[in-house]
């Protein structure tokens, strides 16, 4: 039985090069159901692949060095005990939120 949660990757197709230029539009619209990718070949080669933007956009973010070192550092104080529950985070930004309203309420 398929395990079907939200961290399972998309599956991955091999397609015939001459499939995917007749094909495009489709496999577009796949892509965008955002549950798969694909490997284009070119006699019988992988070549290139067709993936999603988000999955991209993800792609480049997690190659920018300035992004590899926030994750580094973050994960360090992780390791180092300085994290606590997003519940206690997600309360402090509402409290804050509530404060500066109040504050701008209190200045008309």
């Amino acid at each position: 039985m398929a395990d079907d949660s939200p961290h399972d990757k998309p599956a991955v197709a091999r397609i015939p090069l001459a499939v995917a230029r007749a094909d495009l539009a489709a496999l577009i619209d796949r892509l965008a159901m955002g549950d798969e990718r694909f490997i284009i070949e070119k006699g019988g080669e992988a070549v290139a692949v067709l993936i999603g933007i988000d999955e991209f956009e993800d792609y480049l973010e997690l190659n920018d060095p300035e992004v590899n070192k926030a994750i580094a550092e973050s994960r360090e104080e992780y390791l180092a005990g300085k994290s606590r529950p997003a519940e206690e985070l997600l309360r402090e930004l509402r409290e804050d939120e509530e404060r500066e309203r109040r504050s701008e309420e209190s200045v008309r």
